[in-house]
């Protein structure tokens, strides 16, 4: 059923005037009359009665007013809420991120978005690099904040590095070493060391023990915990020293001394990623927002 058709109806029946009618929907009365013509041929039925002074709605026209002014109404609603989700203003959004990474901007990245867009459903999800890759695979989430993807996978996904962190040691205040500013990472050769877990993040783990071998030793690894937080309360604890990303700092580090390293320059980037086959406008949106901000969120982690 043509919706002009059903406008000029609907039009009719409010004024119960065919040249009202036409006044309201811009048109000549001969074309509302056709419409109504066609309507009433089409369902066999007569939805006005006409004199040369008024206009009465039928029994029959009663019930199609109710019901074209309800699809009248959704088709209005359908194409408002087209328009919104293909503009990025209506949907969902899935953020993935490990919070030692992005604890000092992903709150207020988050809060700024929605104030852009207060009718997306925007989800949180702290995760692990190792989760953050099954949860693509399984379409759990719309983009993630992690560290370099596997070479394997790196092929299916837009990445943007968001900031550029380095690797630092990790000591006890009452630590020897505590009272440098920078040591060269020969003199951790006889430490005990706590190194994240290499199944959460391979390329991290790689690279400490690809540094300390360049520096002359191979680690004496006691622990290598799943989570940055833990790794931070094993050195408060006074169980071993750790090489880690300096963004762990904005964890509570509490007993904790971030010592440079001298003779270790590899760059440890944060990327924001998501799949090259990944469309929403929502997401869309998110990306700008982020890229629009990368330089102060590089200027606050450093």
């Amino acid at each position: 059923m043509d919706t002009k058709i059903l406008k000029s109806f609907v039009s009719v029946a409010n004024h119960k005037s065919f040249s009202l009618a036409a006044d309201e929907l811009h048109t000549v009365q001969p074309a509302i009359s056709r419409h109504i013509s066609s309507l009433e041929a089409a369902l066999g039925v007569t939805l006005f009665q006409r004199t040369s002074r008024e206009v009465v709605i039928t029994p029959a026209g009663v019930q199609l007013f109710k019901d074209a002014t309800a699809i009248l109404s959704m088709i209005e609603q359908a194409t408002t809420q087209v328009k919104l989700v293909d503009s990025g203003k209506v949907g969902t959004l899935k953020v993935a991120y490990f919070s030692s990474a992005c604890l000092s901007f992903m709150s207020h990245l988050i809060k700024s978005y929605k104030q852009r867009f207060p009718m997306v459903k925007v989800s949180l999800y702290e995760m692990t690099a190792s989760e953050q890759i099954e949860a693509f695979k399984n379409d759990a989430i719309d983009v993630a904040f992690s560290r370099v993807l596997p070479s394997n996978i790196k092929d299916h996904f837009i990445t943007e590095d968001i900031y550029t962190d380095k690797l630092v040691a990790v000591v006890h205040d009452s630590h020897p070493l505590a009272g440098f500013n920078t040591i060269d990472l020969a003199q951790l050769k006889n430490e005990p060391m706590i190194i994240f877990n290499r199944n959460e993040a391979y390329g991290l783990f790689d690279e400490t023990i690809i540094q300390c071998n360049n520096a002359g030793f191979s680690p004496q690894i006691i622990s290598q915990p799943r989570n940055m937080q833990t790794l931070l309360t094993e050195v408060a604890a006074g169980l071993g020293v750790a090489i880690a990303p300096y963004c762990i700092s904005k964890l509570y580090s509490e007993g904790c001394h971030y010592i440079a390293l001298n003779d270790v320059n590899t760059p440890i980037p944060l990327q924001m990623q998501y799949k090259k086959k990944q469309h929403s406008a929502t997401l869309a949106t998110f990306v700008d927002l982020v890229l629009s901000n990368k330089e102060n969120i590089s200027r606050n982690m450093l």
